[in-house]
């Protein structure tokens, strides 16, 4: 890329890598299972959680579950609850979509502590009960899981975007906008800017632009949506 570019995107392994910095905060010293499936995806978001969290100096036992047509393996899901009883884990993290989440949790119950990127996310529709994915700790942009924050609440909120992944890609417009005029009213200067995609920090290091983006931390709460929490609490 030319140096003078920067870069804004959504990246599931920034998040890994960022529930990884939490998790760790949480759970000093501890022992995490990375759940995964065979999707690209999913391997690229275990592989980052899983750099990061031996990076920090923690174990990690990596499982990788077999899905077919969206459904987990019961065989496999009996085999890691077997594992799991004898070899109690800390917490566990789930590269795993909300479907997939909320198989495991089924089979192995609620009361282990969970962590998930934006992909896990059930969002909030009218109805949709998913008492199987109470108390996980997500990470997802501020406008989907902190609708009511005043950053978020000043934008427009098209009716028509019904998929979590296009309003993602709408409130990305929102910041990548943001972030161009802020380039342009202060060339050369580092910025922040509490955008609804996370907190996002500019920098010009060796006359290259970088950016770096906090999301949004939250407990799900089934009935009621998300509980913000700060990571690390």
């Amino acid at each position: 890329m030319p140096a003078q570019m920067l870069v804004v995107g959504l990246s599931l392994e920034d998040e890994a890598r960022q529930v990884a910095d939490w998790a760790a905060a949480e759970h000093p010293g501890g022992r995490a299972p990375v759940l995964g499936g065979s999707a690209a995806w999913q391997q690229r978001v275990a592989g980052a959680f899983a750099a990061r969290w031996n990076r920090l100096g923690r174990t990690n036992l990596s499982v990788e579950l077999p899905v077919n047509e969206g459904y987990v393996d019961g065989n496999a899901l009996a085999a890691l609850r077997a594992r799991l009883e004898s070899e109690r884990p800390e917490l566990v993290f789930a590269a795993l979509d909300a479907g997939g989440l909320r198989q495991v949790r089924s089979a192995l119950g609620t009361s282990l502590p969970t962590y998930g990127v934006s992909a896990a996310n059930p969002g909030r529709e009218p109805g949709l009960a998913v008492p199987e994915l109470d108390g996980v700790r997500l990470l997802d942009l501020p406008w989907t899981i902190q609708p009511d924050h005043p950053s978020v609440m000043v934008y427009p909120r098209p009716v028509d975007l019904e998929s979590l992944d296009m309003q993602r890609l709408y409130a990305l417009g929102i910041d990548a906008f943001r972030l161009a005029r802020e380039l342009v009213q202060r060339p050369g200067s580092n910025f922040e800017l509490d955008g609804v995609t996370g907190r996002l920090s500019v920098r010009m290091n060796n006359g290259a632009w970088s950016l770096r983006r906090d999301e949004a931390t939250a407990v799900y709460r089934d009935g009621i949506g998300y509980e913000p929490v700060a990571a690390g609490r």
